[in-house]
């Protein structure tokens, strides 16, 4: 029986999809849906009865935090899986080009934590999201996009590809295991490129890290959003997430075909606001 786990979320719903009718695949998340297993990674009581009968664990990362706050969410989620003799965990991590960016460190400590557990495990490193470029560079108002990505360019990857990818290897794991997975865009895409696609009268006029970060903070962002947000534009900004640093898996694993535009992706989100 697999498990996936966070399916009240942007990639785990779009998994749960495509597994729907499943008799082999049973949902958690603890957003109490129907017809799914309570699953609480901070409340580690909830995995005992969550994890029973699981064979295979997709361990979707449980979200974003202070670094203490998602080890210990993914070391509960691990140490249950140990627990209930689970055979191999499918983990959704970051991309190895990412190491810059201030939140890679929990995403690295369970990857060492799956390799010493015994567990067979699978690691997809995701690439940011295409949809994520609506939010770091979003237009404003005034038709302007001023994300402070500078010259830099982002090799951003449709989440469905993620989802249809996680959905693969989960349900047929045994074929991956041990395998680290890099699963980055291969068409980067910078701040005129965004513009340029979304036609007149939009336009590309970065302000500073300086000027975004404090942006930022005003916005009402929780605190260690503002260091990850600037450490995203950062890292772009000098060419660390244009895809260069890694050789992506992405078509290999999506069986050959074309990954979907992430041009795309982004105009079609911000026409549909």
């Amino acid at each position: 029986m697999l498990l996936v786990t966070g399916v009240s979320g942007a990639l785990g719903s779009l998994v749960a999809e495509r597994l729907a009718g499943r008799d082999d695949v049973v949902l958690g998340t603890r957003a109490g849906l129907p017809g799914t297993r309570l699953v609480d990674f901070d409340d580690p009581a909830t995995l005992p009865d969550a994890f029973a009968g699981v064979d295979t664990l997709l361990l979707i990362s449980a979200g974003y935090g202070e670094d203490d706050v998602v080890v210990a969410r993914h070391e509960a989620a691990i140490s249950a899986a140990e627990r209930a003799a689970v055979r191999h965990v499918v983990y959704t991590s970051l991309s190895g080009d990412g190491d810059h960016l201030t939140y890679a460190l929990a995403h690295r400590w369970t990857e060492r934590r799956l390799r010493r557990s015994g567990l067979d495990w699978t690691i997809l490193r995701n690439g940011l999201y295409a949809e994520f470029l609506t939010w770091i560079a979003a237009p404003g108002a005034d038709h302007r996009i001023t994300g402070p990505l500078g010259d830099g360019r982002l090799a951003v990857v449709a989440r469905a590809d993620l989802a249809d990818i996680a959905a693969s290897v989960a349900t047929d794991p045994a074929p991956h295991a041990g395998r680290v997975y890099e699963l980055v865009g291969e068409r980067a895409l910078g701040g005129a490129e965004l513009a340029a696609a979304l036609g007149a009268p939009y336009t590309y006029e970065p302000v500073t890290l300086a000027e975004a970060r404090a942006a930022i903070a005003e916005s009402g962002a929780r605190p260690f959003q503002v260091p990850m947000l600037a450490s995203t534009y950062a890292a772009i900004a000098f060419g660390f997430l244009d895809g260069s640093g890694v050789r992506s898996d992405l078509r290999e694993l999506l069986g050959g075909r074309e990954p979907r535009d992430g041009l795309e992706v982004f105009v079609s989100a911000v026409r549909q606001g």
